[in-house]
C-alpha cells in the first residue's frame, strides 16, 4: 500500500472525528439543559451543603420546656420517624452495631461509650450523657452539633418530629430517663398600691397645705386660704375654711354744716 492510500485513510479518520465533534457541539448548543431554581423534591438523609462545600451552621434554637412538651409528645409518631434511623442503627435490646452504634438506652447513656463500636475522635472528645436537650440539638443537624462526626444524616428540622422521636427513644430503655419538671411560671407583676388618679400622700414631716379659696364676691379672684392656727389659738377662733377679712375702718365724717 503506497503513501497515497495511507493519506486517504488518515484523512477519512480525521474527517470522521471532526464531524463527530461538530455534531456534539451543535447538539449541546441546541439542547442545553437549564438548571432549576430550586429542587422539586428534597431527599431525606442527604446532607445539605453551601456553595463552599461545607455544611451551613443552623441558627441558634431556643430549647422547649421538656417537662411540659414531652408528656404530650406522640411516641407512636416517633416510632415511624425512627425508621430513618434504622437505616444505620439498630434500636433493639442487645442488637448489633451497624454503620452506627446500637441505640437501645441511648437517652441517659454516656456519649461514645457503646461497646464494640469505633467512634470518631470528634464524638469521643466528650462523654457527657445524652439528655433531652443535647439529643434534641444533635438530631437537628449532627454535623453542626458535633463537627467531624461520622454521622452524615441531614437531620430533622421539625422540632415536633424530634420531640416525638425523643418520646419513643425514651421507651427504648430498661430504665427510661426521667422527664424533668416543668419550668415554673413567670411571676406576676406586683399590683399597684394606689388607685389610679389618687393624689400622692405628703411626705413625713411635711405640712399639709389647704387649697386656695375662691371668693365669688370679689370677682372670682383666688385668695389664699388662711394659715393654720398657731399654738395659742383655739379651734373656735378661726372657723375652718373661712377666709379672714380685714377690719373695716369707718370713713371720716365731713365738716359739720349748719342748717341754712
Amino acid at each position: 500500500m503506497d503513501s497515497f492510500e495511507w493519506n486517504k485513510i488518515l484523512g477519512a479518520v480525521l474527517g470522521t472525528i471532526m464531524f463527530v465533534l461538530v455534531v456534539r457541539i451543535a447538539t449541546e448548543a441546541i439542547f442545553e439543559p437549564k438548571e432549576p431554581a430550586k429542587p422539586g423534591y428534597v431527599v431525606e438523609g442527604v446532607q445539605e451543603a453551601s456553595t463552599s462545600g461545607t455544611s451551613a451552621a443552623p441558627a441558634e434554637e431556643t430549647l422547649p420546656d421538656f417537662g411540659t412538651v414531652l408528656p404530650k409528645a406522640d411516641a407512636a409518631a416517633g416510632k415511624e420517624i425512627s425508621t430513618r434511623c434504622e437505616q444505620c442503627h439498630d434500636l433493639s435490646k442487645g442488637g448489633p452495631n451497624k454503620i452506627g452504634p446500637n441505640l437501645w438506652g441511648v437517652l441517659g447513656r454516656a456519649r461514645a461509650t457503646h461497646p464494640g463500636f469505633s467512634y470518631s475522635s470528634a464524638m469521643s472528645a466528650d462523654h457527657k450523657p445524652w439528655d433531652f436537650a443535647s439529643l434534641f440539638r444533635f438530631l437537628r443537624l449532627p454535623q453542626a452539633y458535633v463537627p467531624g462526626t461520622k454521622m452524615t444524616f441531614a437531620g430533622l428540622k421539625s422540632p415536633n418530629d424530634r420531640l416525638n422521636l425523643l418520646a419513643y427513644l425514651r421507651t427504648q430503655s430498661d430504665s427510661p430517663l426521667a422527664i424533668p419538671a416543668p419550668a415554673p411560671a413567670a411571676a406576676a407583676a406586683p399590683a399597684a398600691t394606689g388607685k389610679a388618679g389618687a393624689a400622692p400622700a405628703p411626705a413625713a414631716g411635711a405640712t399639709a397645705t389647704s387649697p386656695a379659696v375662691t371668693d365669688k364676691a370679689q370677682g372670682n379672684k383666688t385668695i389664699p386660704a388662711p394659715a393654720a392656727p398657731g399654738p395659742g389659738s383655739k379651734p373656735s377662733d378661726v372657723p375652718a375654711g373661712t377666709p379672714s377679712k380685714a377690719p373695716t375702718t369707718p370713713a371720716p365724717a365731713g365738716p359739720a354744716q349748719k342748717p341754712g
